[in-house]
């Protein structure tokens, strides 16, 4: 059987496979994107049934197509993954669904590399491994199986319903944390909630949403600086979306917790750090009401005052004198939902191109091997680069560079 031949092969169906997809069509390249489930699979089958894209319906989305709900929606899961779908056949993507690549090494003595896939051999000068970085979710080893005890990981979780009676303990709060612990106190469980650092920007303010403001102040396009790609940032679209007030889900009867350290005996230890982390999550979302109001006074913009935006209310009794241990049993919790993000996998690409943590080594998206690009990174070229228009944007990046270098190897002697 004859072996496929591209000039650049995508290994990965989302959102930044589909980005890249258009950029490369545009470019005259022939490629294939490879998904070994649907498209945008994680939007539909690893997420919790009411979620809702973060940003705003104008916002979240490809230059090229609008989505149907109005601008200022929040779009829901179902309709983000649709809305990919559409993309794909509005530019005629080559995307094969249900193809697995399990492995890809580079060509001896030329250019190129050989990926092996569930359905066959294909060669492509250019591979881009547009999987992103949130792929094996952490799942931390902290408390042993007990019986009667449940744990899951975010991606697990679907609705309230799904769980077995009792209290629930939700461990990480950030977007997806925050969330399922919210929805889950408005369904009537006892929920307990472990905070650690984050930034906590306003949903909305003087009239305009936070996506706005980031992009005014010039901050999606903010540069790396070692440390941030760590910080967890809470913020909401659920329900029309809304603030994020971590004093005010306590005073509506969430038990909010520092940072889980340990667990002995059915015992969780948590950090003092509490109030240290909700007053730095306050100062973070202050900080931004300052910039956007310096701003306003600037350009002379007509917004409203929002002056009660910048009321904090007092400590709740649960961050004034926080629990240091909580028994689970005792607390009556028969579910811990680990929100703990994600970690990457390449063990596919068989390239010299990571560190000894298994990152990736590259500069904005382009790896340290010649042929081999990264796309869906956090912070990857900037703030905005794993959100749905700033993969696009560092898609065509990497789509000039790939064309630039094909360039050069025009004037390359032949092969001996």
């Amino acid at each position: 059987m004859a072996i496929e031949k591209v000039d650049a092969l995508v290994v990965g169906g989302g959102q930044a496979g589909i980005a890249m997809s258009e950029h490369l069509g545009l470019a005259g390249l022939s490629h294939l994107v490879l998904e070994k489930k649907r498209i945008a699979e994680r939007w539909r089958s690893e997420r919790w049934d009411s979620l809702v894209a973060n940003g705003p319906a104008w916002h979240d989305r490809f230059p090229g197509l609008t989505f149907d709900d109005a601008p200022d929606a929040f779009v829901h899961k179902e309709a983000v993954a649709d809305y990919f779908e559409a993309y794909a056949r509005k530019i005629n993507a080559p995307v094969r669904t249900g193809v697995e690549v399990t492995r890809v090494t580079p060509l001896e003595r030329r250019h190129g590399f050989r990926a092996e896939t569930s359905e066959g051999i294909i060669e492509a000068e250019t591979i881009i491994a547009a999987t992103g970085a949130f792929q094996v979710p952490v799942f931390p080893k902290l408390i042993p199986e007990t019986p009667g005890l449940t744990q899951i990981h975010s991606t697990a979780y679907r609705n309230p319903e799904q769980l077995d009676d009792g209290a629930v303990l939700v461990i990480g709060a950030g977007s997806s944390g925050v969330q399922i612990a919210e929805e889950l106190m408005n369904s009537g469980r006892k929920t307990y909630l472990s905070v650690g650092s984050h930034n906590r920007p306003p949903r909305s303010y003087r009239g305009r949403d936070f996506c706005w403001w980031l992009g005014v102040l010039n901050k999606w396009d903010a540069e790396f600086v070692p440390g941030s790609e760590h910080v967890t940032i809470a913020v909401s679209g659920a329900n029309g979306g809304h603030t994020i007030d971590f004093r005010k889900l306590a005073d509506r009867g969430m038990t909010l917790l520092g940072m889980t350290r340990s667990c002995e005996n059915g015992v969780l230890a948590f950090s003092d750090d509490l109030a240290e982390n909700i007053n730095a999550g306050d100062e973070n979302y202050l900080s931004l009401l300052d910039e956007a109001d310096a701003y306003i006074e600037a350009y002379g913009l007509d917004l409203p005052p929002e002056p009660e935006a910048r009321n904090i209310g007092p400590d709740p009794e649960c961050v004034a004198n926080p629990l240091l241990e909580l028994n689970l049993k005792e607390a009556g919790i028969n579910t811990v939902i680990w929100a703990t993000g994600f970690v990457r996998d390449y063990s596919w690409l068989e390239v010299n191109s990571f560190d000894e943590t298994g990152a990736p080594i590259h500069q904005r998206g382009v790896s340290s091997v010649p042929g081999v690009y990264f796309l869906g990174l956090p912070w990857q070229t900037r703030r905005g680069s794993s959100f749905i228009w700033g993969v696009w944007y560092d898609a065509k990046y990497l789509t000039d560079h790939i064309v630039k270098q094909r360039n050069y190897r025009l004037f390359e002697p032949a092969a001996q």
